[in-house]
């Protein structure tokens, strides 16, 4: 039995959906993030100092980090090798997508989340100034960024069914929640491609059972 440390609105998501299509017994362990610092529990940061979520739990190992976790489960689960390229420029694209993700591309998103929620904290007497100071910021520094990043997913998308060509592989399970999150802070209208892969994933019957299975 693999434990899946589920914090709200973490990324975890990846790794239940991931579980879904591998077939394999989990259990969902969720936890509530702080109301006053929206970070996690003391709980969570009893299985990981950090409060990580993802984390899971597999027999001895504890495993944090949606990326670790998503290249543990095949290599150690995926017999078949379904989700994971053999070699080429395959098994590089499949590398390159499973840490862009986080080292690329949500970063910029996570600060413009920041960003939006530290406007509708401000006091009201505050909010013309700095919320005007945070607005210039998000469209000088953030939005640029996000707008290349978009265009070159778009494109790369725009020869290849899945990130990886022709084969769903870890790649998807990791930049698909990328892209959610962009869905929620930018404008995905000019960006075909995106709208196409978006969808195929949602119409996958291992994403769905994934979405019936987490909290709230």
């Amino acid at each position: 039995m693999i434990y899946v440390h589920y914090l709200e609105q973490s990324r975890a998501l990846r790794v239940v959906w991931l579980l879904e299509a591998l077939t394999l017994e989990y259990e969902i362990i969720h936890y509530d993030r702080d109301p006053q610092t929206w970070g996690a529990p003391d709980s969570l940061k009893a299985i990981h100092p950090l409060g990580k979520s993802p984390t899971i739990i597999d027999g001895e190992h504890t495993i944090a980090e949606s990326g670790a976790i998503i290249e543990y489960l095949i290599d150690t689960y995926d017999h078949q090798r379904r989700f994971r390229p053999e070699s080429g420029q395959a098994l590089l694209d499949y590398r390159y997508w499973l840490h862009a993700a986080e080292g690329s591309f949500m970063m910029w998103l996570v600060m413009r989340l920041i960003f939006i929620k530290s406007r509708e904290k401000l006091p009201f007497l505050l909010r013309p100034l700095i919320g005007a100071f945070l607005s210039k910021m998000d469209r000088i520094v953030i939005e640029p960024r996000v707008s290349t990043f978009l265009r070159y997913i778009d494109d790369t998308l725009g020869s290849r069914t899945w990130f990886t060509g022709e084969q769903l592989s870890g790649a998807d399970f990791q930049m698909n929640l990328v892209l959610q999150l962009a869905d929620m802070r930018a404008d995905l209208s000019g960006y075909p491609n995106i709208q196409r892969y978006m969808n195929q994933v949602s119409q996958l019957a291992s994403y769905q059972q994934a979405l019936q299975k987490i909290p709230g």
